[in-house]
C-alpha cells in the first residue's frame, strides 16, 4: 500500500536513535495521510517521535532512555527544539516498535536505577500513545517519567496517571508574562500540578532561567511559593538558558527573539536557587 492510504505506515526516513535531541529533524512524516494521523492520535497505535536518545543523566533519576515526541502547542521564546513543534516533523513510529526499542535497554536501566522519560515537544498532545508507551515500560518494571508543560493534563484519567512515576513539570513564568513567553495561559498547568499533588504523584519542577526574561523576582518568588505549597515537589531544577538550539531557528526560517541573550552567570543561578530553597525546596 502507498503512504497516501489511511491505514499505511509511512517508511522510516531516519534511524530512531539520535546522537542528541539537538539534531535537526524535519518532515519525517511528510506525505502521511491526515486520516492516519487522526487514527494514531485517537488510538495510540503509532506515535510521532523526533528520536530516541540513550544514556541521559538529566531527564529524571538515574540513567534514562528518552523518547522525544513531536508536536507542541506552545511557542516558548527560548525553545531549543522548535523542530518538535510540528507533529509531521516527527517519525511515525508503531507503538510496538517503540516498545521494542525500549525493551533493549530495560535490564541496564534497572541496574543503573534509571528509567524511561517521554519528553518533547509536548508528549500529551499524543496522550493515547504516551499512556500506552508508559504502561508498556511499567510492565517491564522500568521507572517512567514524562516531561510536560501540563497544559493538556486533563486528558489523562486517574488510572492512566498511575502509569507515570514522575512528572517533570515545566513552570515557565508567572501571571501575564507567562502568555508573553509561551503564547498560552498558565491556569491549566497549575490545575494539573494541583491534581498531581492531590494524588501525591512526585513532581520535579523545571524552570529555565533567562537573564532579563525569567529572572525577575516577581516571577521566581510566586513560582517557588506555589511549588512549595503543593507538597509533592521533590526537587526544582533551575536550567540555565543556552543557545544550543539557535541554529534550528535559523534553519527553519523562524524569527528568534533571543538572538542576543546570554546564559545566566553562576551567581544568578545560585541566587535563583536560593529563592526556591527559602521556601523549603531542594533546588539545583
Amino acid at each position: 500500500m502507498s503512504v497516501a492510504e489511511p491505514s499505511a505506515m509511512p517508511p522510516q526516513p531516519a534511524p530512531l536513535e539520535a546522537k542528541s535531541p539537538f539534531e535537526l529533524r524535519v518532515n519525517q512524516s511528510g506525505g502521511v495521510h491526515e486520516s492516519f494521523v487522526k487514527k494514531s492520535l485517537d488510538t495510540g497505535d503509532a506515535g510521532f517521535l523526533h528520536s530516541f536518545t540513550t544514556g541521559s543523566a538529566v531527564d529524571g533519576p538515574g540513567i534514562r532512555v528518552v523518547a522525544w515526541a513531536a508536536g507542541c502547542q506552545w511557542r516558548c521564546q527560548y525553545c531549543h527544539n522548535p523542530d518538535t513543534w510540528f507533529m509531521t516533523n516527527g517519525m511515525a513510529v508503531p507503538l510496538e516498535r517503540a516498545v521494542e526499542e525500549l525493551r533493549k535497554y530495560r535490564q541496564g536501566l534497572k541496574v543503573m536505577a534509571g528509567g524511561f522519560t517521554l519528553s518533547g515537544g509536548e508528549p500529551l498532545m499524543q496522550d493515547r500513545f504516551a499512556v500506552r508507551l508508559c504502561a508498556a515500560a511499567k510492565a517491564m518494571g522500568v521507572h517512567t517519567a514524562i516531561e510536560t508543560n501540563g497544559h493538556l493534563g486533563e486528558r489523562l484519567k486517574d488510572d492512566e496517571l498511575d502509569q507515570i512515576d514522575l512528572v517533570l513539570l515545566g513552570l515557565k513564568s508567572w501571571g501575564e508574562r507567562h502568555r508573553a513567553l509561551t503564547g498560552k495561559e498558565l491556569g491549566p498547568t497549575l490545575d494539573f500540578a494541583r491534581r498531581l499533588a492531590a494524588r501525591k504523584t512526585p513532581i520535579w519542577v523545571r524552570f529555565v532561567l533567562v537573564p532579563g526574561l525569567t529572572d525577575d523576582k516577581e516571577i521566581v518568588a510566586p513560582i517557588a511559593k506555589f511549588a512549595a505549597g503543593l507538597g509533592n515537589v521533590k526537587r526544582v531544577e533551575v536550567l540555565p538558558f543556552h543557545q544550543m538550539g539557535r541554529y534550528k531557528w535559523e534553519k527553519l526560517g523562524l524569527k528568534y527573539a533571543l538572538e542576543n541573550a546570554r546564559p545566566p552567570s553562576s551567581r544568578l543561578v545560585d541566587e535563583t536557587c536560593a529563592v526556591f530553597r527559602s521556601e523549603g525546596l531542594e533546588a539545583y
